[in-house]
């Protein structure tokens, strides 16, 4: 590990002049990802900048009727705050699914945002790796690459984002809030993360210095139809081969409303608005619907070797989420 300076932020704007100011900052809250990337010296911070004692710890009602999460609120408190369990059950499930219950009480929603890929490549700064220095080579294209990428992949990267909680977000139609030098911005989280392209080595859309201070949910949370469905290698501390994040508004049999999102399959959780406006709204929610929908999602998906049994595997996850979130709280 190297040599950095540590430096705790008295407030937001202080924090985000220091970062603009000079290479190499990174932010620090709950350290669950950045200090394992330090360790394995994939990552070489100049210095850590804390925002642990900042003002961003709540969670609270938006006047819209939406909820506005602290970028600091830990995966715990999150999950398990009756709020969310009761008006954005996908969000809770879909945290709970991830890592472990001492990670969840460490990590926090900010910093889930901004999570790395769990690549073995770029994990490991003895081999190539166009994420970690551009220009060197994507070896898990030929290699061990059964937990990445079959959508948005480029020639630069097949990476896949490993969030949980950035699937549920995504189909909730979240919007994340960022300050920096140049003011407050809003972001909707579907542009939030980037696709590998030519530069995978940008995972989001944040400029130098800028921080993430929150994150708003619209007042719609799927509260009566939603399912999380994680496919993995084991039940428990494992990230996602597929996920399925899925919500729906349904009267009479029809669908007035959709959020559908798929982790484990892209460089940023993997959601079509236009294709839910299209295939779904309007569409009974039956298994007809569910095939339409999960065709055109998944059209243009490839495999590279390891990872072909994800194109069988999402069409499936998907229409089982679907089909849960159509009959929650039904036996089906």
């Amino acid at each position: 590990m190297n040599n950095f300076q540590y430096v705790r932020a008295a407030d937001l704007s202080g924090a985000a002049q220091f970062a603009s100011s000079r290479d190499g900052v990174s932010f620090i809250a709950g350290g669950t990802n950045l200090v394992d990337l330090m360790k394995y010296s994939v990552v070489h911070p100049t210095a850590l900048v804390d925002l642990n004692r900042l003002s961003l710890h709540e969670i609270t009602d938006r006047p819209e009727g939406g909820v506005r999460i602290g970028a600091l609120v830990t995966n715990s408190n999150l999950a398990y705050h009756p709020v969310i369990s009761a008006r954005y059950p996908m969000l809770s499930r879909a945290i709970l699914a991830g890592a472990s219950p001492q990670l969840r009480n460490k990590a926090t929603t900010g910093g889930n945002l901004l999570q790395r890929t769990r690549c073995v490549y770029f994990y490991d700064p003895a081999v190539p790796c166009n994420k970690r220095e551009p220009g060197t080579g994507c070896p898990a294209k030929e290699g061990a690459n059964r937990i990445l990428a079959i959508l948005g992949t480029s020639v630069q990267c097949i990476a896949t984002h490993p969030s949980d909680m950035c699937v549920a977000m995504a189909a909730l139609s979240a919007i994340v809030q960022v300050t920096g030098p140049s003011g407050d911005r809003s972001v909707p989280l579907a542009d939030f993360h980037r696709l590998p392209g030519e530069h995978p080595e940008i995972d989001t859309v944040l400029s130098k210095g800028e921080i993430i201070t929150a994150v708003d949910l619209p007042a719609t949370g799927f509260a009566g139809n939603s399912a999380y469905v994680k496919v993995r290698d084991r039940q428990s501390y494992a990230f996602a081969l597929i996920s399925v994040a899925a919500g729906l508004e349904i009267v009479d049999g029809f669908i007035t409303h959709a959020g559908v999102a798929l982790g484990g399959v892209a460089h940023k959780p993997w959601r079509s608005a236009e294709l839910e406006q299209r295939l779904l709204v309007g569409k009974p929610a039956n298994r007809n619907t569910w095939h339409d929908f999960q065709t055109a999602l998944l059209d243009g998906a490839q495999g590279f070797g390891e990872n072909d049994f994800k194109l069988k595997l999402a069409p499936v996850t998907l229409v089982r989420a679907l089909e849960q979130a159509a009959h929650e709280g039904e036996t089906i």
